[in-house]
């Protein structure tokens, strides 16, 4: 029997960083090392805002609001260049999404 998937509900989801990544501002934009695949990605300025409110936050509803306070963007832009973003980061191993 097949099971079923279940989507991640976003909107209570968690997100975490794993133990493997290790993080560097460096001149105002963010390095990320993954240690367990020995892989870097980097963050431009406003990738490395968006990640420094995933962090504090821990879930993408607290970032999007901290966000939107911040930044003055279409609510609907916001959110889908933060889902975007956080799935690139998870593809590359350097976030971890949980169940709320």
């Amino acid at each position: 029997m097949a099971r079923k998937s279940r989507a991640v509900d976003l909107e209570r989801a968690r997100i975490e960083v794993p133990r493997s990544v290790l993080t560097r501002e460096i001149d105002g934009e963010m390095v990320l090392l993954d240690l367990a695949s020995e892989s870097y990605y980097g963050l431009d300025d406003v990738g490395t805002r968006i990640w420094a409110a995933l962090v504090e936050h821990a879930s993408l509803r607290g970032a999007r609001e901290a966000l939107i306070e911040e930044f003055e963007v279409d609510p609907e832009v916001l959110e889908r260049d933060l889902v975007r973003l956080v799935g690139e980061l998870k593809q590359h191993g350097l976030l971890a999404i949980r169940p709320g």
